[in-house]
């Protein structure tokens, strides 16, 4: 089946922006450290800030641009290195957070500011300095409505052999969540080209297998929104090579993240240990992966 890059209805930038300017005040909270020991909330984006640093360091990167800034933790964080950072963020609220951050470190404002990376005319003025050793893009491209668009916008910050970091949310976890995620990518990924009886037929059967009141909803933010309340798609990994290829990336590397020992509803009955064998699992990086985490970074080279 072809690589679609547009996925059905567009997202409401609006309504993406308005949801981070919300979040933006706790975001912090997603990175803290003392979420590995309380077993209060599972710190995967301190996991994943955690693998995104391991290889910049290896990789030797010297300047670095965030697309999606968030508060500005992993922005700030890579300032403290010595890297040379600017960025962007679709929410107002998160850039002047990120300002406030690297203005405390003296490190001028203007670095970062309001973008949208599927609207290059909003960021390309941020070329003028030159390009960066490497971009990274976290939480952002389950947001944005045409993948190769963005990916292609990434790719003017670099130079021919710079490093690129892209998350993306796991589809493939579905095969192991049971739930409504399960029933969907059935139908609707692998059995896209059978006919709708046959479909209606294994339908029925999945309705009596599945939990498909799991997830439930998330809790929102101030009692204002939830992250269900914006459009926030999963991509398979195994459609990576085809998308990347044409935005001019090669040699791509899969780190995972978020893994789940035990079927995701699971978590809040059996709790410290579901999260006590998950962050054994992290930084393991096998074929596991695919299957077991609900998030993926794609680490890729510029051609």
């Amino acid at each position: 089946m072809p690589l679609i890059d547009d996925q059905g209805d567009q997202p409401d930038k609006g309504n993406i922006a308005r949801y981070y300017d919300i979040a933006a005040e706790k975001y912090f909270e997603q990175y803290r450290r003392e979420n590995l020991a309380q077993g209060k909330k599972y710190a995967q984006n301190y996991y994943r800030l955690q693998l995104i640093i391991q290889r910049l360091a290896t990789l030797r990167s010297r300047s670095v641009y965030e697309v999606g800034t968030g508060d500005g933790t992993p922005l700030a964080l890579m300032a403290r290195m010595g890297y040379s950072v600017a960025g962007c963020d679709i929410s107002e609220k998160m850039v002047e957070l990120t300002r406030q951050r690297l203005k405390e470190m003296d490190i001028g404002e203007g670095c970062v500011q309001w973008g949208d990376i599927e609207d290059s005319l909003t960021i390309a003025n941020q070329l003028r300095a030159g390009c960066f050793d490497a971009v990274i893009a976290l939480g952002v491209m389950p947001h944005v409505g045409k993948d190769l668009l963005a990916l292609k916008n990434m790719r003017m910050f670099l130079d021919v052999g710079g490093s690129i970091f892209v998350e993306f949310r796991n589809k493939l976890l579905s095969l192991f969540s049971f739930n409504r995620y399960t029933k969907e990518f059935i139908l609707d990924d692998l059995l896209a080209d059978v006919a709708d009886d046959i479909k209606t037929v294994v339908a029925r059967e999945l309705d009596a297998r599945l939990d498909l009141d799991h997830p439930p909803r998330r809790q929102s933010y101030d009692g204002e929104m939830s992250y269900d309340d914006i459009k926030a798609k999963f991509h398979n990994p195994f459609e990576m090579g085809e998308l990347f290829a044409k935005a001019a990336f090669t040699d791509l590397r899969f780190h995972w993240y978020h893994y789940h020992p035990a079927i995701p509803k699971l978590e809040h009955e059996i709790k410290e240990r579901f999260w006590e064998e998950a962050r054994r699992l992290e930084h393991t990086s096998s074929w596991r992966g695919y299957f077991l985490c609900s998030a993926f970074v794609v680490e890729a080279k510029a051609i």
